[in-house]
């Protein structure tokens, strides 16, 4: 996909923009994991949408186990919303593109 416009994250990169940034929504997913497959185009369409008002990431679980374990990401996908660098919402499982949307509205 070389339209993607989430911004791809590992430890380090998380570390620095999660908490530069008002609003982030971070989807934790893995290549071999089909229901992420689904989520995915999703989170692409999000970070078109809110370019410039929230920070759209990606964490690879594979890559990333450190930061699947300090945020207690137990199932995948699970994307979770931070608000100025904290941890307010999470949602696990497939979800339509409007709850993820909701989300960042309510807090932009």
């Amino acid at each position: 996909m070389a339209n993607e416009k989430a911004v791809h994250l590992n430890e380090k990169s998380f570390d620095e923009v999660i908490p530069q940034n008002k609003v982030a929504l971070v989807d934790f997913w893995a290549s071999w994991c089909g229901p992420c497959r689904m989520v995915g185009p999703v989170i692409e369409q999000l970070a078109d949408q809110y370019n410039g008002k929230a920070l759209i990431g990606k964490v690879n679980v594979d890559e990333e186990s450190e930061l699947a374990m300090r945020y207690q990401v137990m199932s995948i996908p699970t994307v979770i919303l931070f608000r100025n660098g904290k941890e307010i919402a999470r949602e696990v499982g497939v979800m339509p593109k409007d709850k993820y949307a909701s989300l960042l509205e309510a807090n932009l």
